[in-house]
């Protein structure tokens, strides 16, 4: 169940991160509620998370999702650059991020 909410956490990491961008330096109201509501929501389920995780793993695994999920969603929605170097990196998180579950099991 821990790796469930820790994925979940991971989750919402990507949609605080993205809401960010739609915020405009939390000038705009909901978008702002949003995100903010994103962020405590994604930390509180960390922290559950971490109640039966080893904490290193854990927050490695939450970035690694957030990091990730942000990378590809910026691809999608704002037309960053795809291009091999970048996806190639993104891999080898998800690679890392296997490898710690793979470990911790």
């Amino acid at each position: 169940m821990a790796w469930v909410l820790l994925v979940i956490a991971g989750m919402l990491e990507i949609g605080w991160a993205i809401g960010l961008k739609y915020t405009e330096g939390f000038s705009r109201l909901w978008p702002s509620v949003w995100t903010v509501a994103a962020m405590v929501a994604s930390v509180v389920l960390l922290g559950v998370a971490m109640k039966s995780l080893p904490v290193g793993t854990a927050y490695a695994v939450w970035v690694g999702v957030g990091a990730v999920g942000t990378a590809l969603l910026g691809i999608v929605l704002f037309g960053e650059a795809a291009n091999a170097g970048r996806l190639v990196s993104l891999g080898l998180i998800v690679a890392g991020i296997v490898g710690l579950k793979l470990a911790s099991s």
